[in-house]
C-alpha cells in the first residue's frame, strides 16, 4: 500500500474517531486511550512546561517516519520546540522532535508495536529519546542514542525513581504514576 493511500485511510478513519498508523508496511490500529492513559500524558505535559517552557509535548501529533518503509506514526506524546508542527498538517516532519513517548494500552498488540516497532522506527527517524512508559510491568523506560536504526542506551525504571531525560534537562518524579497502576 502506498503512504498517499494509508492517509486518505487514516483521513476517513479520524472521522470516526479511529487513529491509525502506517509502521513496518503494515496499517495498525491505535487503541483509543482510557482515562489514566490520558493523565499520564496530562501530567507529563505538566512536567515538561515546567522543565522546559521552550519545549511543548504534542499529544497525537502524526508525524512522518520516511527512514522506516514509508511509515507514519502518532506517538503519545511528541516534544519540540514550541512553534514546530504550525502549518505542517496531520503528519509532520520528525526531523525536529526531540522525544516521542508512548504509554501502553492494555491491548494485545502493546508488546510488538510500544516495545519492538515502535523504538525502531524513532531510531531510524534519528529520535533523540523515546520514553515508554509501560503499565503492564510498572516501569518507565528510557531509550536514547539513536545509532543505525536502534537505540545504544535503554535504562528501565520502576514507577516511583527519579527518571533523566538525556539531554532534555528534565526530570520525572514518577512516583505519581503509582495511582495508576492495575
Amino acid at each position: 500500500m502506498s503512504l498517499e493511500a494509508f492517509e486518505s485511510i487514516a483521513e476517513a478513519a479520524a472521522l470516526q474517531d479511529i487513529a491509525l498508523e502506517f509502521i513496518d508496511g503494515e496499517i495498525g490500529v491505535k487503541p483509543v486511550p482510557d482515562g489514566d492513559h490520558g493523565q499520564i500524558i496530562a501530567w507529563l505535559q505538566r512536567i515538561c512546561m515546567q522543565h522546559r517552557p521552550d519545549l511543548w509535548l504534542f499529544a497525537e501529533q502524526g508525524l512522518r517516519i520516511p527512514s522506516y518503509e514509508n511509515g507514519d506514526a502518532r506517538p503519545d506524546g511528541t516534544l519540540a520546540p514550541a512553534e514546530y508542527f504550525a502549518g505542517q498538517g496531520e503528519w509532520a516532519d520528525a526531523r525536529g522532535v526531540l522525544l516521542t513517548a508512548e504509554v501502553t494500552s492494555f491491548d494485545r498488540r502493546a508488546d510488538e508495536r510500544d516495545r519492538v516497532r515502535k523504538p525502531r522506527a524513532y531510531a531510524e527517524s534519528g529520535i533523540p529519546v523515546y520514553l515508554l512508559i509501560d503499565r503492564d510491568s510498572d516501569t518507565v523506560t528510557v531509550h536514547s542514542e539513536p545509532v543505525k536504526g536502534r537505540y545504544r542506551e535503554i535504562r528501565s525504571y520502576d514507577y516511583g525513581e527519579r527518571v533523566e531525560l538525556p539531554g532534555l534537562d528534565v526530570t520525572l518524579d514518577t512516583e505519581v504514576l503509582k495511582n495508576y497502576s492495575r
